[in-house]
């Protein structure tokens, strides 16, 4: 099984990483899943070049911007298109960009279920988000359990 951690990167403090960094152990150790990373998985498929000029390139050189992002976009779609679930953490980060609506929209168009995992009230998240989840978790614990009982039945 291949699970993809989605959610918030570019304007999240820490790049999203520790959410990312504390489920992975379970995903992988307790219930034997691959898991694909975006946040950690910085190189993809960039060039030296791409990776060390591409923040700069957003401000001084935008047609080459565009095109190593979709770059990136591609590669991560790539990714979900092949992936068994989805693992969403949709927070406040999540709305000022654009990427991980992207990823939910893909999977749910693919009939990949998309576990999404907010502390946001209901009515604060987008519907088409809502509309792309297969389910949804209060907490990262309700998501683990879900996963667990899962396991236990199969």
């Amino acid at each position: 099984m291949l699970v993809y951690l989605a959610g918030a990167i570019e304007y999240a403090p820490d790049h999203g990483r520790r959410w990312r960094r504390e489920i992975t152990p379970f995903l992988r150790d307790r219930l034997g899943h691959q898991v694909y990373d975006p946040a950690e998985d910085e190189r993809k498929s960039l060039t030296n070049e791409e990776q060390r000029n591409l923040r700069r390139w957003k401000v001084c050189d935008l047609a080459r911007f565009q095109a190593t992002v979709r770059k990136i976009i591609d590669y991560d779609l790539d990714i979900v298109s092949r992936s068994d679930y989805v693992v969403c953490c949709w927070d406040e980060y999540c709305t000022q960009g654009a990427g991980t609506s992207a990823e939910l929209t893909l999977a749910h168009q693919r009939g990949i279920p998309v576990y999404l995992v907010t502390q946001m009230p209901v009515e604060e998240v987008s519907g088409w988000v809502l509309a792309c989840s297969s389910r949804i978790f209060a907490s990262f614990e309700e998501l683990m359990e879900f996963l667990l009982d899962g396991k236990r039945r199969a």
